[in-house]
């Protein structure tokens, strides 16, 4: 098959599996997946999630669509996609797609994101558990009392849109830190240093993710002067999330 051809197809398969889970409006991620908590040591679990190249890659968007697809208690795929099914709807390399996703699923499980729990005559079912990476059972983010109901909530149509093919991962990640910095803020806003590093990027990566979502028109970016109005020299950057821009196809620009 040409690329377009399996581009197609794995957005047709994201639809399918969205309409499937009868997913509307957004699926929510807690705040204790993207930031780490004040003072903790080491990184978020979504910084920790990306790093590695290609692999991070893989597992984090294994990871999103899990989530997305896992709606009702026990919050379980009891018949999930094969790693052939996995790697169409990914669009990975048909033929080495399917061992980066058995690979990356293991690197979920061993991580404690999710359970695989073996079947016969089948891929094991997938449990998904805390997005905090602790192992603990999964509760829904608005359920949860340490982050007040807060959630970070991504619109059904990153999948089924097939945002979640075009982007880079970076910026995947950079997308869900600007919405649970942000929230629905209509004007743009600056991030305080001190918690950028709670995210976890460098600033390397922060600022690669924040050029590829402008060039998606999905940030705008504004430098704004720091602190004393005499103090021309100090500037910092404010952001906007342009979120609506998700509900279209990414090539319509």
């Amino acid at each position: 098959m040409e690329m377009d051809e399996l581009r197609a197809a794995a957005e047709r398969e994201l639809r399918k599996v969205a309409s499937k889970s009868q997913r509307t409006g957004n699926v929510p991620f807690p705040p204790d997946f993207v930031i780490a908590k004040e003072g903790q040591d080491g990184r978020a679990p979504l910084a920790r999630m990306i790093q590695g190249g290609q692999g991070g890659s893989v597992r984090l968007r294994l990871y999103l669509c899990i989530t997305m697809m896992a709606t009702k208690e026990p919050f379980n795929l009891r018949k999930p996609p094969t790693p052939k099914a996995w790697a169409r709807m990914l669009n990975l390399d048909p033929e080495k797609g399917d061992r980066r996703v058995q690979r990356n699923l293991k690197w979920l499980a061993e991580n404690n994101f999710i359970k695989l729990e073996q079947r016969w005559g089948g891929p094991a079912e997938i449990r998904l558990l805390s997005a905090a990476g602790d192992g603990r059972e999964y509760v829904r983010p608005i359920e949860q009392r340490h982050n007040r109901g807060r959630y970070v909530g991504v619109p059904a149509e990153f999948w089924t849109q097939g945002w979640i093919l075009e982007l880079p991962t970076t910026a995947v990640a950079l997308l869900l830190i600007l919405r649970e910095a942000l929230g629905k803020q209509a004007e743009p806003q600056y991030i305080p240093t001190d918690r950028q590093r709670r995210y976890g990027l460098s600033s390397d990566t922060w600022t690669k993710a924040t050029k590829e979502l402008r060039k998606q028109k999905l940030l705008t970016v504004v430098r704004e002067v720091q602190g004393s109005t005499y103090d021309y020299d100090r500037w910092r950057n404010a952001y906007l999330l342009h979120f609506d821009r998700l509900m279209e196809p990414p090539e319509a620009l």
